[in-house]
């Protein structure tokens, strides 16, 4: 490799801060890239991306869809629906999506702007709080606590669980010694309570609801199964919709004129988000395992590989869209990739914009003007999330 060549590397802290210039060069100089240090391959392209994700036969996630886990050779237990494959995907995915249905999700919307409007009402007439300790770290595990039928008085600990299972140190990668991010045995107590006394809940919902399983067997999920797919709800809807609402009170900030359009006509924000999301995604990048030598760009990646979709680099691909650097509200997004491709599109995703939605309108409502105090936010990146730590704003 020259000294000029380009280099990229998930666990750098380096690569943290902005990492777009360097995706710009992957997708220009090495559209296929590969990491001699940790043995992965890497896609930049939009176009790859599309043509990749829904390729569920060549890029698998049954060993996972983070680097790490890829890497680790565990056995991932049945019901991790993100780190399936067809038809066992489909199966679980189908019956998970018979409990987080549109009802129920429009259903927590006044749920949802009530709990902003707790967090946020106290600090009108302060000079400055951190957005991501008010608003960002919470209310996403909230929400998720009212679909799971968990108690509001122990909502936070099962959020801090769930994050330090996906948090390493900088630099560092994820442990899953003991499979702790696929099965959190913190939600095993609520789960045998509500065996004895169902709710109007997703957790009662999938201890009851029965199905046929890849074997033609009609059963219910084992305790077993349930913990598993509690835990997957609760970590895909925690991390990466907080790091959203942390992004858009930093992305806003050094936009303040596009700012002031969205508290002058609110029924922009939508669009103001699925921009957010193409511009600075939660979830930078996704871990596929290669199942047969395949080709990008006239070279081979060999079968048994990691391969690794980035998806901050395909989201500002200029082929895909024009001026990708630049953040525009009024820009027509289209489909994205932060959400994914194919069947393992975000289950979540009409979820985390609804919450995305309220915690904006509830924020400009009160604070239509606010800076950023960026010597003391801080910006905190794993192999496969990449958001605010801390996002201390001052009112203006």
């Amino acid at each position: 490799m020259s000294s000029n060549a380009v280099y990229w590397d998930p666990y750098d802290p380096a690569f943290t801060d902005d990492p777009y210039p360097t995706f710009r060069r992957l997708r220009e100089e090495a559209p296929l890239y590969y990491n001699e240090k940790y043995d992965f391959y890497a896609v930049s392209r939009y176009d790859d991306l599309a043509g990749g994700l829904p390729d569920w036969r060549t890029f698998s996630s049954a060993r996972g869809g983070i680097l790490e886990l890829i890497k680790s050779g565990i056995e991932i237990p049945p019901g991790t629906l993100i780190f399936e494959d067809p038809e066992a995907h489909d199966i679980h995915r189908r019956l998970l999506a018979r409990v987080f249905t549109p009802r129920r999700v429009a259903e927590l919307e006044p749920l949802i702007r009530e709990y902003c409007r707790g967090c946020l009402d106290p600090l009108v007439g302060e000079e400055r709080f951190d957005l991501v300790a008010a608003v960002g770290a919470e209310m996403p595990m909230r929400v998720i606590g009212m679909l799971l039928g968990i108690p509001e008085s122990d909502q936070a600990a099962v959020r801090e669980s769930a994050d330090e299972s996906l948090r390493t140190e900088e630099g560092g990668q994820m442990d899953f010694k003991g499979g702790a991010v696929l099965s959190n045995e913190i939600f095993g107590d609520y789960i045998d309570w509500r065996r004895s006394h169902p709710s109007d809940d997703l957790m009662t919902d999938l201890l009851n609801a029965e199905f046929e399983d890849e074997n033609g067997v009609t059963r219910t999920l084992t305790r077993d199964e349930v913990l598993t797919y509690v835990t997957v709800v609760a970590g895909a809807g925690n991390e990466t919709t907080g790091r959203l609402i942390g992004w858009v009170g930093s992305v806003l900030a050094r936009h303040p004129e596009q700012r002031q359009e969205l508290v002058d006509d609110p029924s922009l924000i939508p669009g103001m988000l699925d921009e957010v999301l193409r511009y600075e995604p939660p979830g930078p990048a996704i871990g596929r395992y290669v199942t047969r030598d395949v080709e990008f760009h006239g070279r081979t990646v060999p079968e048994g590989s990691a391969l690794m979709f980035l998806v901050g680099a395909a989201n500002r691909d200029e082929r895909r869209y024009p001026d990708p650097d630049r953040f525009d509200i009024r820009r027509s997004v289209g489909h994205q990739m932060t959400f994914g491709y194919g069947v393992h599109y975000c289950l979540g995703a009409n979820l985390a914009r609804l919450e995305g939605r309220v915690a904006s309108e509830e924020i400009l409502k009160r604070f239509p003007r606010w800076d950023v105090d960026w010597d003391n936010a801080k910006l905190a990146s794993t192999s496969t999330v990449r958001g605010w730590e801390t996002l201390p704003i001052v009112i203006g």
